[in-house]
């Protein structure tokens, strides 16, 4: 059978650009880039042309790059460095943020929510009312991701940054959702720290990067060397991060993003017009293309919990994931949609990438009513 990868939000198949980066850079005689040898010295010019490549794509300065081992780390290390500038100060999120972000935060100390609206939009005015009554103490963090990543909704991110900096409070964008999807140009945007996964748009899996704002300082969350001017220690994945400079210079070629957005919004309507003409079935989050990632949805399913579906499609061929409840590892409420006010437990989230062919929009629609409909009739 067939199979049709509908899950490019969960992780994105590997783009030729950077499986070819990786290859060359595994074929070639290795070293450690700490070292003044020449060997060592060849791996560090590589991975400081990835390092650029990333830089030049996102709009900051080389120096601004911090690589981690994906968007997680980059989380973590945003949180500690914060907390640790700031001790004892809360940390502002909305529950719309990812687990990664709400657990570190919660691990730090204090966490103040922010209001969402029903699209899972940050409220601005709520987080003026923080920032002008924060709590004793003060605030050590904001965090505003860019995107959703299990609705799409694109968040007022230049706002909520401004408003932060009239505050004179740091803030933490969370872009995994986002890059390599819409525009990011970090520099315009001046955050004090971004974090961003590779393999989110078609770069290796395992590597990420911390983007520093310009002239800001923070303590490094892994210690034990002085890798990266010392802001995080280990020894370089240098094979996953040239990967990553590869796929940051192919979209930034121009019109590149602009075009691969495009092809995913037409692919997605194709998904929704065959998902919406169904009775039961809604679309979750912001209703406006613009208001969202071009190459993600969110469906509500009335009458039918998402693991069930998600195993007929897989069944039928169809690998999507659920925005609300079920993955491998949890089994739990979508604390996104719960703060959206709408049903936590009944979603499909589907994603269209850099590989989706229309014969995989045309499977979704082929399967999709069906297992929905048996499903409902099961329950009757």
């Amino acid at each position: 059978m067939a199979r049709h990868y509908l899950d490019h939000a969960s992780s994105c198949p590997l783009r030729p650009e950077a499986r070819a980066a990786m290859v060359a850079e595994l074929d070639a005689a290795g070293g450690d880039p700490g070292r003044v040898h020449e060997e060592g010295r060849a791996v560090r010019v590589r991975i400081e042309v990835a390092r650029d490549q990333v830089a030049s794509f996102l709009g900051v300065r080389p120096r601004q790059v911090v690589f981690t081992s994906g968007g997680t780390e980059a989380v973590n290390a945003a949180v500690f460095g914060a907390s640790r500038a700031r001790p004892g100060r809360a940390m502002v999120a909305a529950a719309v943020e990812h687990s990664a972000v709400r657990e570190a935060s919660v691990r730090s100390g204090t966490v103040l929510e922010l209001a969402v609206d029903g699209a899972g939009r940050i409220e601005l005015g709520h987080l003026a009312e923080l920032l002008g009554s924060p709590p004793p103490g003060g605030v050590a963090l904001v965090h505003c991701q860019w995107a959703n990543h299990e609705t799409g909704t694109l968040q007022p991110v230049g706002a909520v940054v401004a408003a932060c900096r009239e505050a004179g409070v740091p803030v933490h964008v969370d872009a995994c959702a986002a890059v390599g999807h819409v525009g990011t140009d970090l520099g315009a945007l001046d955050a004090d720290l971004v974090s961003v996964s590779a393999h989110k748009f078609g770069g290796p899996a395992g590597v990420g990067a911390l983007v520093v704002g310009a002239g800001r300082r923070f303590e490094p969350f892994v210690v034990g060397g002085h890798q990266e001017r010392a802001r995080r220690a280990g020894f370089e994945n240098a094979p996953a991060i040239a990967g990553f400079g590869a796929v940051a210079a192919t979209l930034a070629a121009p019109d590149r993003l602009e075009r691969e957005a495009e092809l995913a919004r037409q692919k997605v309507a194709g998904l929704l017009d065959a998902a919406l003409v169904i009775d039961g079935v809604a679309l979750l989050g912001d209703r406006r293309p613009e208001g969202r990632l071009p190459h993600l949805v969110c469906l509500g399913l009335e009458g039918v919990e998402a693991e069930p579906v998600l195993i007929g499609l897989d069944r039928a061929g169809i690998a999507v994931h659920s925005g609300s409840a079920c993955s491998s590892e949890t089994l739990e409420p979508s604390p996104v949609l719960a703060a959206m006010g709408v049903d936590a437990e009944r979603s499909l989230r589907l994603s269209v990438g850099w590989s989706t062919t229309e014969e995989d929009v045309a499977a979704f629609a082929t399967a999709f009513a069906p297992v929905l409909q048996g499903l409902r009739a099961l329950r009757t």
